[in-house]
């Protein structure tokens, strides 16, 4: 009889429902008048004396396991029941669409991680800026063409002459004048130019400039920081080129292209039909602009870009038209929900 009781607490610690059904037929064999745990009680009185008070309470210990087994699981197959049936009172009645983040929001959001990754930290700044930090402390003559209003929107103001930034690198010029080097920094943000619209320019647009400053920092640092972001932005197989170019701001100064992942190289009206795209401009800090802001242009050397988001996330994404990032169109939003 012992043999068989705990046969039976074996069978019971192993049992798993897979349906009520299952479970009410195992509640009958063990528990009920005619089950298996009465027929044990019946037969106890064949126990021989010395043995009945462990039989006894093996019999009791498998008739409460038997029970417990089947209360734990009739409650949860109640539940998932419940669960399946039940209707949600909080949802509406007409289904609501689900809004999406915007690409340039998720272009800037990507650019931040990929250098965050090398150690770059984040720094904002004022949109309406005054000459010193967006022009002259950046070594722009008073006679360069970028002071003019063909591609400056300047702002009145009681304070002097005020505009609304060109480009973020005002940012880094507050930076540089508050922190001692090293300096490893991204500037991300609004920018603003009196420029005629079309699909490949606007008067307003979002820039991440980029500045990194200590001692002994080369161009060559600067060359594989960029391949760096290009290759985890665009994929291992992205190419770059560096182009001489000139900026008021740094010397040497080059154009950054990367292969157009639009056309894949064979030409379009995005990439002029060139098979790249230029996504950015960059070079060594000038001396003139370290002095500008208090550093030490002796001891210290450092290398500055900068970026336009909608220019990469054309290339990301494919778009074809600057326009379309802020026309609102509901239509062409929806494809970024993957992303949300």
């Amino acid at each position: 009889m012992k043999e068989t009781i705990e046969k039976l607490l074996a069978e019971v610690e192993a049992f798993i429902p897979k349906s009520a059904e299952e479970l009410e037929n195992f509640r009958v064999d063990l528990l009920a008048n005619k089950g298996k745990v009465k027929a044990l009680f019946a037969d106890f009185k064949n126990v021989p004396n010395e043995q009945r008070k462990e039989v006894g309470q093996l019999i009791n210990t498998l008739k409460n396991k038997a029970q417990e087994k089947v209360d734990e699981f009739k409650a949860k197959l109640t539940s998932s029941k419940n669960q399946e049936t039940t209707i949600d009172l909080t949802r509406t009645a007409t289904p609501l669409r689900i809004g999406s983040r915007h690409p340039i929001s998720i272009v800037r959001n990507e650019i931040i991680e990929i250098f965050s990754k090398i150690g770059f930290t984040v720094s904002e700044g004022p949109e309406i800026e005054d000459d010193w930090h967006n022009f002259s402390a950046l070594n722009f003559p008073p006679e360069h063409p970028a002071r003019d209003m063909q591609d400056t929107f300047f702002v009145e103001s009681e304070s002097g002459e005020m505009a609304l930034r060109t480009h973020t690198s005002s940012v880094q010029v507050r930076i540089m004048e508050n922190q001692k080097p090293p300096i490893r920094t991204l500037s991300p943000g609004r920018v603003y130019r009196n420029e005629a619209i079309s699909a490949r320019a606007h008067c307003f647009f979002h820039q991440v400039e980029g500045l990194y400053i200590d001692e002994n920092v080369s161009f060559a640092d600067l060359k594989q920081t960029l391949l760096y972001f290009a290759k985890e932005m665009f994929g291992e197989k992205t190419e770059i080129r560096l182009r001489p170019s000139y900026f008021p701001f740094t010397e040497p100064s080059a154009e950054m292209d990367v292969s157009c992942s639009v056309c894949s190289g064979e030409g379009c009206n995005v990439c002029k039909y060139t098979g790249f795209l230029e996504i950015m401009g960059c070079g060594m800090v000038d001396p003139n602009v370290l002095e500008n802001c208090g550093i030490d242009s002796k001891k210290y050397t450092g290398f500055a870009f900068g970026m336009g988001v909608e220019r990469i996330a054309m290339l990301k994404y494919k778009v074809n038209d600057l326009r379309l990032y802020s026309e609102g169109d509901v239509r062409f939003l929806e494809q970024f929900k993957s992303a949300f």
